[in-house]
């Protein structure tokens, strides 16, 4: 699986934590291997997202993303699920 990361997924990536980015970057490993894997908790969202897609990355933190086709995907946000979908 290819990824692409949004300039906003960046952008907000840069001002997580430490540890947070450690995680991100273990989950994102883990996505481009498999990103089904049930330790990712993916699926599709609704509303203002419909036609993205979320995985957790800790017990509050989500990131959104979108497949562009079935090997490429574009995360677009990464942020606590209240700031995300509040």
């Amino acid at each position: 699986m290819k990824i692409f990361f949004h300039k906003n997924f960046e952008k907000k990536f840069n001002k997580l934590r430490v540890s947070d980015k450690k995680r991100t970057r273990e989950c994102l490993c883990l996505f481009s291997k498999d990103p089904f894997d049930p330790i990712l908790e993916n699926h599709p969202l609704k509303g203002r997202y419909t036609d993205y897609r979320n995985i957790n990355i800790t017990g509050n933190l989500r990131a959104i993303y979108k497949f562009l086709n079935e090997n490429e995907c574009i995360f677009v946000d990464v942020d606590t699920h209240s700031n995300l979908y509040y």
